[in-house]
């Protein structure tokens, strides 16, 4: 990847339009960019965003499956939880229930 910072601030523009009460995946996110490989950089991205004054919602982006794989990256080991149940999400076992419901595809939502 030619330059990161620019996927990065890619990536950031697609998470800041994510609805509150809405989840949608690393891979996701990858799909829409045009890089369908490149989940794990989109990971990166989001274990960075703290470097960046943009209020950005990282808790709104998992894994593919639902996981909370990156609740570790917060500070407090609940707070992305915390965060997502905040919405109105539901979190059990570090997993989104129903996470085919409150999935957001930024393919289908922002074309």
């Amino acid at each position: 990847m030619k330059d990161k910072s620019d996927f990065f601030k890619k990536v950031y523009e697609v998470v800041l339009q994510i609805p509150e009460g809405r989840a949608t995946s690393y891979g996701a996110i990858a799909k829409y960019l045009g890089t369908g490989r490149s989940a794990r950089v989109v990971g990166w991205a989001m274990n960075n965003c703290h470097q960046y004054n943009m209020n950005i919602p990282a808790h709104r982006v998992v894994n593919r499956n639902g996981l909370l794989s990156g609740k570790h990256h917060f500070g407090a080991p609940n707070l992305m939880q915390q965060l997502l149940e905040n919405e109105g999400i539901q979190v059990k076992g570090d997993q989104i229930r129903n996470f085919d419901e409150i999935f957001w595809d930024p393919m289908k939502e922002l074309e």
